[in-house]
């Protein structure tokens, strides 16, 4: 089953929409194209939203070998931690990030990519604490603002989210990422009509990336019009890949019970606001 499907259907279904917010949220937050490292990274042959899941077995014990050789080299650990997330192994990358922190406790970068692996890992408000010293107040990063979003979304605290990822736009205006974390928030209050209308929105921009389009195709489908969410989820990639994502949205949108509170809720007058007081 490719990455993509994993981190945009399986997670997100099975675990619960708020869990995979934080992916979009934190996307680009660590990168190797302008960091010095002290060892030598493993360069990976596609995304790693490409990959199937031998690829991705194969990139993490790479670069779990590159991650012993330089435990305390951010962005190997960053990207080793990535990798374990995507392997659904969140304890053992929140590890990681632990001793990558210890070593590099002002690297924004890694605070950030603890903050998502803590996440990750269910620990919502040392999350929040993590992000929060990665912050800089005289230059807000719209990276870091976002994902306070998410895991605001991930506490049940809706109203406070949608307001972090609205500061987040007016730094980063019509970011795709942002837009597509705006919408999936309105998904997890049952909302699907407004969840489309942010998702249609952060598909349209020149920057979006898969993952933005198979969260719509996801909504679209929700809604009952799957032969247009199938087109959606074809788009941009390769046909294996798609196939294996419209199999397993045929299969998830089958299981009509999982999904019958969320329809109700999105006819009942009121349920737009999905504001939440916790």
């Amino acid at each position: 089953m490719p990455a993509s499907l994993t981190t945009t259907f399986t997670n997100r279904i099975l675990q619960g929409a708020a869990a995979t917010l934080i992916i979009l949220a934190l996307a680009g937050c660590s990168t190797t194209k302008d960091r010095m490292t002290t060892g030598s990274v493993p360069k990976l042959t596609k995304p790693v939203e490409e990959m199937d899941a031998t690829e991705l077995r194969s990139a993490t014990d790479r670069l779990g070998q590159a991650y012993e050789k330089h435990p305390r080299d951010p962005v190997t650990g960053v990207s080793y931690a990535n990798l374990l997330r995507m392997n659904g192994r969140d304890a053992q990358a929140l590890a990681v990030m632990q001793q990558v922190a210890i070593s590099n406790p002002a690297d924004r970068n890694v605070l950030a990519a603890y903050g998502k692996a803590q996440a990750a890992a269910g620990q919502f408000q040392q999350a929040l604490d993590t992000i929060g010293r990665a912050q800089t107040p005289d230059r807000p990063d719209w990276k870091l603002i976002s994902a306070e979003g998410a895991i605001l979304d991930q506490m049940g605290r809706a109203s406070d989210a949608r307001q972090r990822y609205r500061d987040a736009l007016d730094i980063q205006p019509n970011e795709p990422s942002i837009l597509s974390n705006l919408g999936m928030s309105y998904v997890l209050t049952g909302d699907l009509r407004t969840a489309e209308t942010y998702l249609r929105s952060a598909a349209s921009q020149p920057t979006a990336d898969s993952r933005v389009r198979q969260n719509l195709a996801l909504v679209v489908g929700l809604q009952g019009r799957f032969p247009e969410a199938e087109q959606i989820a074809r788009r941009e990639l390769s046909p294996q890949q798609a196939d294996a994502n419209v199999a397993y949205l045929r299969g998830m949108l089958s299981q009509q019970n999982s999904w019958q509170k969320l329809a109700a809720k999105d006819k009942t007058p009121g349920a737009a606001d999905g504001s939440n007081t916790n």
